[in-house]
């Protein structure tokens, strides 16, 4: 890769960018794509269209309160253990188990699929708060944005060419030997659990454990350890008041992110959009996203990235506000693009903006506080979401109530002061 020839440990760098490749799968296709359309149309047949979607709401919230609450106890835990990487694979392990498990959900068996799903997306949460962990020890900081960001370019090439694949089993079942939609449609969870194993492997092979200070570690219950480190930590989180603010901000604004994400197929199927459509347009944010995540990488080096990130924000609340008006394919298609141009840069840069403010010897611990401010955030929206469908009978101002996660987030980061998070991180790690 051109914007990675001048980096030393390039090897251990595309190996961590692999993971994204690999766990985008389970993004792309059971978060975004094709799993809200089956579950919808097939999963919970038996209810209707609005309470479908409310049952997906609900049902992500379940998944993100469980790791809410294991993500900082984790970090922490892991700190003390080096064990990374053995953290992570076993949350890939989870994903990849639940994800194959998917294929026996059948007409009706929405609890299952419930189930297995929430199962699924912990084993992508828990891996990513681990696989992000690795950042501030791989990139150094000149280049932690542009890693950062072409991290998340390789996981929405890797996601949008499997999304590719799965789409075309599903539209020609008969090119593959299917006899029809449906079985096509529960063979692409298949996929995803190989494609996620297979492309786990560099990480696990040319990524190190990093070599940190060794910690002294009690005879005790590691778990009991575990909650004693994080509450150390809600201690010392005082002296990094801009790592506070930020967290607040990344809280509220990415609430939005996420519940478009796993909400937007879900809603369109409830109005009536084709799968076909759908699949689609999700396919174009993934290709679409490869340049624009990498632009704004590139733009972030121009006007900051927290400057950046604001960009981003805008377009997400233009996004929701036109998501309330939103009747057609063409409606979906348009506002996808919209999605796909901000989506990767906006998460990618705030990644890198935290890991920029992360003293290095606790990477896996704030980071398990990034990954709850994420997953406490994802619990909100959806389930807001959920709530507001089942009451009202129609998503439609499900989707106008994102705009407060976005405007409240852009006030909270306008407080952030990065040199002086910076100044506060290398001041640990010195």
């Amino acid at each position: 890769m051109i914007l990675l020839k001048n980096i030393d440990n390039r090897r251990e760098v595309v190996s961590w960018m692999f993971y994204d490749w690999a766990n985008s799968a389970f993004a792309t296709v059971m978060m975004a794509a094709v799993l809200p359309v089956y579950y919808s149309q097939v999963a919970a047949s038996s209810l209707s269209p609005n309470i479908a979607s409310s049952y997906w709401g609900y049902t992500n919230t379940i998944a993100m309160v469980v790791i809410a609450f294991l993500a900082p106890v984790l970090g922490a835990i892991s700190d003390m253990k080096h064990s990374k990487l053995n953290f992570l694979k076993f949350f890939v392990f989870l994903g990849v188990i639940s994800s194959a498990l998917l294929f026996f959900v059948k007409s009706g068996n929405w609890y299952l699929a419930s189930i297995l799903y929430i199962i699924g997306r912990i084993g992508f949460s828990g891996g990513n708060l681990f696989y992000d962990s690795f950042l501030p020890h791989i990139a150094k900081d000149d280049r932690v944005d542009i890693i950062s960001t072409l991290g998340y370019a390789f996981g929405y090439l890797g996601g949008g060419l499997l999304l590719a694949i799965n789409l075309l089993m599903i539209m020609s079942p008969e090119i593959f030997g299917l006899n029809d939609t449906q079985i096509a449609t529960r063979l692409t969870f298949i996929t995803v659990a190989l494609w996620w194993t297979l492309f786990s492997i560099p990480i696990f092979k040319y990524v190190s454990e990093p070599q940190l200070k060794q910690i002294i570690i009690e005879k005790k219950n590691i778990v009991i350890i575990g909650f004693r480190r994080v509450k150390q930590t809600l201690k010392e989180i005082r002296n990094f008041r801009q790592v506070f603010l930020f967290l607040l901000a990344f809280w509220l604004y990415n609430d939005g992110i996420g519940t478009i994400m796993v909400m937007a197929v879900i809603f369109g199927t409830e109005i009536g959009i084709g799968q076909e459509h759908l699949i689609g347009a999700i396919l174009t944010v993934q290709f679409l996203g490869i340049p624009c995540t990498i632009l704004f990488g590139k733009l972030a080096q121009k006007i900051t990235a927290k400057r950046a990130i604001y960009l981003g924000l805008i377009v997400y609340t233009l996004i929701a506000i036109g998501g309330y008006f939103m009747t057609s394919a063409l409606h979906f298609w348009l506002l996808a693009i919209g999605v796909g141009m901000v989506q990767g840069g906006t998460q990618a840069l705030s990644r890198s903006l935290f890991a920029l403010m992360t003293p290095q010897s606790k990477s896996a611990e704030f980071f398990g506080f990034f990954d709850i401010s994420q997953k406490f955030s994802g619990m909100v929206g959806p389930a807001i979401f959920g709530l507001i469908g089942h009451l009202t009978g129609s998503s439609r101002l499900s989707i106008l109530a994102l705009i407060v996660f976005f405007i409240g987030g852009m006030f909270m980061l306008e407080k952030v002061r990065l040199p002086e998070g910076i100044a506060a991180a290398k001041a640990v790690t010195d």
